[in-house]
């Protein structure tokens, strides 16, 4: 069978909200020789959140158009698809996860997807080790509390959790390295075992690698997290510096 030039060992398809400007290069930050990444874009507003009900609108308003993004992908015959958003993927546990990829694979014809509360939920087991945890998110308070139910449904103690209440999805990636350094150190403590990250449009794929050297625990990104767990779900077992022991490592 003819393979892609450039995506010879691999093509994937990510599904994307249209607002979100830091997956995309991460993901092709990450990316190994022979594999690459093609978005298609959901095609969402940016929603302001300036609630918790308003929050929780702007995530249903993506669910409701990701399958039309999954469709779209397929124009470009991708081997594997990712899910470059997260919070749809924390909704009912781990119940409403296998649901959420259940409609993507349909939507497909039968591919695969990673998806970013399974991904973090594997990356932080491949550690060894990790109970208890600290989450951070862009998130508003509804939000974190489904996903801090789904971590302690999967067998994780979540000890506290920080959202940040971004404004507006554009406002997610205008956080700056230096507010999640801060953050990052007001979560730590000797009581948790491991921090991780969600909400796809954070930049902490990068800084992720590096609190790990100065908390010396893991430090889980959403991005990072997911990518990692597509390429190893394709037998791709490249070892990727700069982004922590998971894609190093694992």
């Amino acid at each position: 069978m003819a393979r892609d030039a450039l995506g010879w060992r691999l093509k994937f398809g990510v599904m994307g909200p249209s607002t979100n400007t830091i997956v995309q290069p991460e993901f092709d930050d990450m990316r190994p020789p022979g594999v690459t990444n093609h978005y298609s874009r959901i095609l969402n507003s940016n929603a302001s959140a300036i609630s918790n009900d308003t929050f929780l609108a702007g995530t249903r308003e993506i669910a409701a158009l990701t399958l039309d993004a999954v469709r779209w992908v397929r124009n470009a015959a991708p081997d594997y698809l990712i899910m470059g958003m997260s919070a749809v993927t924390f909704n009912d546990g781990v119940a409403g996860a296998d649901r959420f990829i259940d409609s993507v694979t349909e939507a497909s014809e039968g591919l695969g997807v990673s998806i970013g509360s399974h991904s973090t939920r594997d990356a932080l087991r491949a550690y060894g080790g990790v109970e208890r945890i600290a989450v951070l998110s862009p998130y508003y308070p509804a939000m974190n509390e489904i996903v801090c139910a789904y971590y302690e449904e999967v067998g994780f103690q979540v000890v506290r959790d920080v959202c940040l209440q971004c404004r507006n999805w554009h406002a997610i990636a205008q956080v700056t390295e230096q507010e999640l350094v801060t953050v990052l150190q007001d979560l730590d403590g000797d009581d948790i075992d491991a921090i991780v990250q969600v909400g796809t449009n954070l930049s902490m794929a990068r800084l992720a690698g590096v609190a790990e050297t100065w908390l010396q625990k893991p430090v889980v990104a959403i991005n990072t997290a997911t990518y990692w767990h597509a390429l190893r779900n394709n037998g791709i077992e490249d070892k990727v510096p700069g982004y922590g022991r998971l894609l190093s490592e694992f």
